[in-house]
């Protein structure tokens, strides 16, 4: 089973960065309820074993092509972020650290997997792929641009992604540049 997911977490997460351009040193938020990734409901079944699988196949795909993952805590710790302190190293960090049942399980894992993780408030990642429905939206830069993936679901729970573009200014008469894309 843990196989599957981390297989799965890989695709989803290639499939992503191919789509949405992603390189080297831009960032990929994740949301992730493994409650939903095992059939239940959002907060109700904290696994840190399936928090493990996710985290493995996501790391390892973004990892590869240079991509920092930053791991969205739930709602208790008001949608924190935890990433590598070397993707941010001006930002102004937080002091906590989550747990499963208080930042959730795949925040945790993150926390406990990175070299030398830290905690913000905020980010403004490039992409994003939301696992189970946590809303992600906040810490994506503007505009967000939905990712129709081929991958709908790790385990049980349903997908979407999202990667940023810069805003249309100037009116209709604007130049679009699709070299930024």
């Amino acid at each position: 089973m843990y196989e599957d997911i981390t297989a799965q977490a890989a695709e989803v997460c290639a499939e992503l960065c191919e789509k949405a351009h992603l390189e080297k040193g831009q960032i990929l938020v994740i949301g992730c309820s493994t409650s939903e990734v095992c059939g239940d409901r959002i907060g109700s079944n904290s696994n840190l074993e399936v928090a493990e699988a996710v985290f493995k196949g996501i790391y390892e795909a973004a990892s590869s092509k240079g991509i920092y993952v930053a791991a969205q805590c739930c709602e208790h710790l008001n949608r924190a972020i935890i990433i590598e302190r070397e993707a941010v190293p001006y930002a102004d960090i937080v002091n906590v650290v989550p747990q499963p049942k208080a930042g959730g399980s795949f925040a945790t894992t993150a926390y406990r997997c990175f070299r030398h993780p830290v905690a913000l408030e905020e980010i403004r990642a490039d992409a994003g792929i939301d696992i189970g429905d946590t809303f992600i939206g906040m810490h994506l830069k503007r505009v967000a641009v939905p990712v129709r993936l081929d991958h709908h679901e790790i385990g049980q729970a349903h997908i979407t992604a999202a990667r940023v573009r810069p805003k249309y200014i100037g009116g209709e008469r604007a130049h679009y540049d699709e070299s930024l894309h």
